[in-house]
């Protein structure tokens, strides 16, 4: 099943992807990689934002998690002119979370994005993976950036 399919089947609509925030673009291709920019978490009512270990428990983490990942589809679309059928396979993602200093289930929260692109993209899905806290811009939950395999 496409990729496409699978997200139509999920309920999932890609947003266009967004533009940056500052001086870089969201895409680089070298080859057949496609590096994403990082994609901060937001969804239909604006940024996600909160603190893992204060503000937020786990599973919300983990829904942020998985809006960054419907966003890195978005720009590996856009990046393959409009086909994300040239999508081959998820090669890395670097998790970032907002969290606090005796937080130490990043790996759990980032688990948001990985399921969701394991469930879209099946084996292509699996991919080598970072989850590491930090503080991150305009108070986002999750931050996460990417390299996929594109034909």
């Amino acid at each position: 099943m496409s990729a496409e399919k699978k997200l139509a089947e999920l309920g999932v609509t890609l947003p266009n992807a967004p533009a940056p925030a500052a001086n870089y673009v969201p895409t680089v291709q070298v080859g057949d990689i496609v590096y994403v920019s990082g994609q901060i978490s937001s969804g239909p009512d604006g940024l996600i934002t909160g603190k893992l270990g204060d503000t937020m428990s786990i599973e919300e983490g983990a829904a942020a998690a998985k809006s960054c990942a419907i966003s890195l589809l978005a720009q590996v679309k856009a990046a393959c002119g409009g086909d994300l059928d040239r999508l081959v396979r998820v090669v890395k993602l670097t998790g970032f979370v907002n969290s606090t200093a005796d937080f130490t289930d990043q790996p759990k929260v980032v688990n948001g994005a990985s399921d969701f692109l394991v469930e879209v993209l099946g084996d292509a899905g699996r991919h080598s993976r970072s989850a590491v806290g930090a503080t991150l811009p305009l108070g986002v939950a999750v931050e996460i950036e990417g390299i996929f395999q594109v034909r």
